[in-house]
């Protein structure tokens, strides 16, 4: 049967708009972005068959674009349609913290860099760069690695800093094998990083590694 001779109630597209987004699932997300099935499936039935064969919401948005088309009905322009959606989440998340203060928007730093981080095959070390509000000024990789290591230079990021005339900064990096137990060296690493910034007066406020759940914040365990 297809969508359009359900019950008004159950469709998908006129659920978000009596109820919200986040009073749908999954599947009936996916769905309203594939907007049509396939022979002998309605969109939803391939929303629920792809979020099967990816394994959940989140590897279907981190797959490769080789990947994404393999699956039945998903081709070059739905992905193409889906970076867009995803970058301009990205964006959304930029501009909140571009108007707010970092330390105000715990959640949203996380989702931020988690956006810019969690999918990179490759070890990435990153600064966000803060006004004296605690405002965002930008973010920038400063260094990418093998799959486990990166070599970050300290005079790198304090000349980053000077740059951005910051007044504070967030460290991040990801952890591509999804945990996000910080490393002796990560611990080391931070501590090095934290002197070489006192030196310009720039505060280090956190450093988040980013992996597969929730990003930690080093600050929040009293490792800073």
């Amino acid at each position: 049967m297809s969508i359009r001779d359900w019950p008004a109630a159950e469709r998908p597209r006129e659920k978000l708009l009596a109820w919200g987004a986040a009073s749908l699932s999954d599947a009936e997300l996916l769905a309203i972005f594939l907007r049509t099935g396939v022979a002998g499936r309605s969109a939803v039935d391939l929303a629920r068959h792809l979020l099967a064969q990816f394994g959940g919401l989140r590897p279907l948005l981190e797959a490769s674009q080789a990947l994404f088309n393999q699956q039945l009905g998903l081709g070059p322009a739905k992905f193409a349609q889906l970076q867009a959606v995803l970058e301009m989440s990205r964006r959304h998340m930029a501009e909140q913290l571009r108007n707010e203060s970092a330390l105000e928007s715990p959640e949203v730093v996380r989702g931020y860099l988690k956006a810019l981080l969690r999918h990179e095959p490759h070890e990435i070390f990153g600064c966000l760069f803060l006004d004296s509000k605690h405002r965002v000024l930008g973010f920038e990789a400063l260094s990418e690695g093998t799959i486990d290591a990166a070599v970050v230079y300290p005079r790198q990021v304090v000349k980053r800093a000077l740059a951005y005339n910051a007044a504070a900064l967030i460290l991040c990096h990801n952890h591509p094998s999804g945990s996000v137990e910080p490393s002796a060296a990560d611990r080391k690493l931070t501590k090095v990083l934290q002197k070489a910034l006192e030196m310009v007066d720039v505060r280090v406020l956190d450093h988040i590694i980013v992996g597969d759940g929730d990003p930690l914040s080093m600050a929040e365990y009293g490792w800073m």
